[in-house]
């Protein structure tokens, strides 16, 4: 895969920005999710060293998870795809 799509694919995690214009309920379940893909939307940033690590900002999305307004937790599981970039990013140290 190419390296310039996986950076797409981690420009995913800047949607989770919307959730500081339009916070989740904090009533709401998977906290736990928003905080750690949080975390794991920062190693996106690796993807300026590594090409293939730049799909791991794909979790960034994460702090739209179990998000009251339909269209925003669409973008919550988009985070997921920062799975792409951990793979992409295990063939890459292997070659």
């Amino acid at each position: 895969m190419n390296a310039d799509l996986l950076g797409l694919i981690g420009l995913i995690g800047l949607g989770g920005l919307a959730a500081l214009k339009a916070p989740v309920d904090a009533a709401r379940s998977g906290g736990t999710v928003r905080k750690m893909g949080g975390l794991l939307g920062l190693l996106g940033f690796v993807g300026l060293l590594v090409p293939p690590a730049g799909a791991m900002g794909a979790a960034g999305a994460f702090g739209l998870w179990n998000h009251q307004n339909a269209k925003l937790r669409v973008w919550g599981a988009l985070g997921w795809l920062w799975l792409v970039g951990l793979v992409m990013l295990a063939r890459w140290f292997l070659r």
